[in-house]
């Protein structure tokens, strides 16, 4: 069963606290949404179960199509629909970062720049001291709590977010939480330099090859993250916006970055919501690209989108995003 109010918070941060040990950590974050509603924004820093220590990533110039799928929310609480089509995170699906590139790092360690909750006071409290700058928590609600003080920061009534990390391809003990484009995450944006930061939070006991309609861990698949370097075919380039008037002609480039040959027979690529397109059958040569035309049914949208790679047995294998700045030269292939 997926989150029960899964959304985003549109919110200014005014304070944070460190939690010290406990059996569930977390870094404490108190924010406004400049209407008289104050909330708390709670964040894991340790896993329940072994090993303990949370997967990170942060993008510190976040570039991606769903920055602009927030434009026009209020500030404050808002539901997402469940779906691929608005502005809601999927680690899996949605090409945020690249798996590959996750680190671990403990909770809370004597000493600077040494733990996650260091990791997340850095960039935390320089949307403190800038009062443009703003949060984007995605997680699922609760409160508001009538007559019930915050247990942190002591504002009334209780009124937060939690569940601020992957929320899909968990153990059998948090299966129950599963779902799809209902993940967590912290996007922060500073306006005057006109930069966008993104966290991104997992535990390693998490699946990274996940049912689409329930986000549960596939079974008799290895759902590990990929390790740096392995994967040997991947998408290097797209044609988004073509020269010419519709229909388009756009392509996707794939590599073969391993030394030994890979058939591509049964091969898809596709677009978040297109259909899958075949790659074209046999062996792609170590080192060899290949063009792959789209056709109208996984047409790539001018206003930014996800593309992505599947193996035969329809897993995925690569995927990339663009933003609509990114599409906007027409006749440019875009290197990823």
């Amino acid at each position: 069963m997926p989150l029960r109010s899964y959304g985003v918070l549109i919110a200014r941060a005014v304070d944070t606290r460190r939690e010290g040990a406990s059996d569930t950590p977390h870094y404490q974050i108190h924010l406004t949404d400049g209407h008289g509603t104050d909330y708390r924004a709670a964040v894991n820093v340790l896993s329940q179960q072994q090993p303990s220590e949370l997967l990170y990533f942060v993008a510190d110039d976040f570039r991606h199509p769903v920055t602009a799928r927030l434009a026009g929310l209020p500030g404050g609480w808002n539901t997402l629909p469940s779906g691929s089509g608005g502005a809601n995170l999927d680690f899996v699906r949605g090409n945020l970062f690249d798996p590959a590139g996750m680190r671990k790092l403990p909770p809370d360690l004597s000493g600077p720049d040494n733990d996650l909750a260091d990791l997340l006071d850095h960039y935390v409290r320089r949307a403190v001291d800038d009062p443009e700058a703003r949060l984007y928590v995605f997680g699922e609600r609760w409160g508001p709590e009538d007559g019930v003080r915050d247990k942190v920061f002591g504002f009334q009534p209780g009124n937060g977010v939690h569940d601020v990390h992957m929320n899909q391809g968990n153990s059998r003990r948090f299966r129950g939480d599963d779902g799809v484009w209902q993940d967590g995450g912290i996007l922060l944006h500073f306006p005057a330099q006109e930069r966008w930061v993104g966290i991104f939070l997992a535990f390693q006991s998490q699946s990274w090859h996940t049912d689409d309609l329930t986000g549960h861990a596939l079974d008799a698949v290895d759902g590990s993250r990929p390790e740096p370097g392995t994967r040997p075919v991947r998408i290097v380039a797209a044609l988004v916006n073509p020269r010419g008037p519709a229909p388009e002609a756009e392509t996707v480039t794939l590599i073969n970055a391993s030394p030994d040959p890979v058939d591509l027979t049964g091969w898809t690529v596709g677009s978040r919501q297109g259909k899958r397109v075949p790659v074209p059958s046999g062996p792609l040569a170590a080192g060899a690209s290949l063009l792959v035309a789209l056709g109208e049914d996984a047409g790539l949208g001018n206003r930014g989108g996800e593309i992505n790679l599947f193996d035969p047995e329809g897993l995925k294998a690569h995927g990339v995003s663009y933003t609509a700045e990114q599409a906007g030269r027409e006749g440019w292939s875009l290197v990823f």
